[in-house]
């Protein structure tokens, strides 16, 4: 498929909908009737966020700080300690959390959701475990050491355990993570261990986001971490992690889905050494400040790039669409996130129009009124995406043209325009996301069609009679309000009803 649906759920809020008084909700406890109603929406894979064992102590020693309790308080009113259950990727192992059941009931879930069409994404976080898991005392050779200097000139990035010094994980543009502790991808054991790890839980599941994956690359492991390396008398490896680490898993399970969270323009880079997809992040970026023109400029690469990306509008790490972007725009770049190739994800909450960015911390959901006018458009829209057209179809970003002649203000540049194809038959999707009202023509190859066209809009629920030597000579006539978006199907042979001209 050139155009993939994924669903993702903070695993330890979201099911919380199935507890009662009596009876905290688990895997098991999800009805059938649920993910069905996904399937039938038009989802392909299901990741299920945070559902690893953490360390029982995480959220009593790491939790607590000023800035997190202030987040709690912005998301939730009344919040306990209770509510506090920690950062889903700090985990102690990859082990399925007690609070949420059993390896067991976590394979009959995959299975499952196989059986309905659906496949099962979950997470891997290649950086760093829980600074308390039991394996820092078993096995410290997997974790980054350094020496009592650094740690007496940096106790923040640097944490003692018995006589032993290691790093906290992090990102090199931000504080280490106080409440984990980094692997050491300089260690042949520690690498080994990983890929342990990486092969058991393809046994689970059909696929793994790896958090931050760029961080394991030899190349930024060692900038990062240069000076411990240099005290630790590190040798750099010849060889890549991922590379070596997503053959050995696919020499098992060919079909397995390898996605990256990454960063820094290494996309490609990750790509090359066997990610099935990566982020794209910039995508967002550009649709929250830049202009339509520079987001055009970023859908121009390559096809087969393109389809090995992640889109989206919001998720765990980023703000609520609605939020940032607003009802109307949110709309809009949802229609384009959604109909260019590769997989699209939607955020548990997202369709709903939810506003409020839980810490990963909260164990705790606040109450939020649904909009209506969104659950609509959603619905609308993820019934569009089902179509064969865009599941199965050729993608293709079209040029817009003036509208008429010395257009001197090239409004028709702010829109975007691109087609899916698929055995002569034509999807258009138009989208204004500018401020202004703005219009533009667009030509097609529609020679197979009847003189007069019908197209429907299945977005606003309209339909156009057009000619076709216009559409293939001056161009399709298109005029969208701002953030308002098209979505035309040009019907082949059909028979012309309730025409609105």
């Amino acid at each position: 498929m050139n155009s993939i649906n994924l669903f993702q759920v903070n695993t330890r809020v979201w099911i919380q909908q199935w507890s009662n008084n009596n009876t905290r909700a688990k895997l098991n406890s999800i009805p059938d009737e649920y993910w069905l109603e996904l399937k039938k929406s038009g989802f392909d894979l299901v990741w299920l966020m945070g559902i690893w064992e953490t360390p029982k102590d995480n959220p009593r020693l790491f939790c607590f700080t000023e800035e997190l309790m202030n987040s709690y308080d912005d998301a939730v009113n009344n919040w306990s300690n209770e509510d506090i259950i920690g950062s889903p990727f700090a985990i102690e192992k990859y082990d399925v959390s007690p609070s949420l059941g059993t390896k067991a009931d976590l394979l009959k879930l995959k299975n499952k959701l196989n059986s309905f069409g659906l496949k099962l994404i979950l997470d891997f976080i290649p950086n760093h475990f829980g600074a308390l898991s039991n394996y820092v005392h078993s096995n410290p050779e997997y974790f980054l050491q350094t020496t009592i200097d650094n740690f007496n000139e940096d106790n923040f990035t640097y944490f003692k355990v018995g006589n032993k010094f290691f790093a906290h994980g992090r990102d090199p543009f931000y504080p280490a993570w106080q409440d984990t502790v980094q692997i050491n991808y300089f260690n042949e054991e520690a690498r080994n261990f990983m890929i342990n790890n990486l092969l058991n839980i393809s046994t689970l599941c059909d696929g793994l986001r790896c958090d931050m994956a760029m961080l394991a690359l030899n190349n930024i492991f060692e900038n990062t971490w240069n000076h411990t390396i240099n005290d630790m008398q590190l040798q750099k490896p010849k060889t890549e992690f991922w590379e070596i680490a997503i053959n050995k898993v696919k020499s098992v399970n060919p079909e397995f889905i390898f996605m990256a969270e990454a960063y820094w323009n290494l996309e490609e880079n990750l790509q090359t050494l066997g990610f099935d997809f990566t982020y794209d992040k910039k995508l967002l970026d550009l649709i929250k400040y830049a202009t339509p023109i520079e987001i055009k400029s970023h859908l121009e690469k390559e096809i087969a790039y393109q389809k090995k990306t992640v889109r989206f509008i919001e998720n765990h790490d980023e703000e609520r669409a609605i939020s940032a972007l607003g009802i109307e725009k949110s709309q809009a770049a949802a229609v384009l996130f959604s109909t260019v190739p590769g997989i699209h994800l939607f955020f548990d909450g997202q369709m709903e129009g939810f506003k409020i960015k839980l810490p990963l911390q909260l164990g705790k959901s606040p109450q939020e009124k649904i909009n209506k006018q969104l659950i609509t458009f959603y619905s609308t829209l993820l019934n569009i995406l089902k179509h064969k057209i865009i599941k199965n179809g050729n993608w293709k970003l079209l040029e817009p043209l003036p509208a008429w002649e010395n257009d001197n203000i090239l409004s028709f540049k702010n829109l975007l325009i691109w087609q899916w194809t698929l055995d002569s038959k034509i999807m258009l999707i138009a989208i204004n996301l500018d401020n202004n009202k703005n219009s533009c023509r667009v030509k097609l190859n529609i020679s197979n069609y009847e003189e007069e066209v019908e197209i429907v809009d299945l977005l606003n629920n309209c339909k156009y009679l057009r000619n076709k030597t216009e559409i293939l000579n001056q161009g399709l006539y298109i005029e969208l309000e701002p953030f308002q978006s098209h979505i035309f199907e040009f019907k082949l042979n059909s028979i012309k009803l309730c025409v609105k001209q």
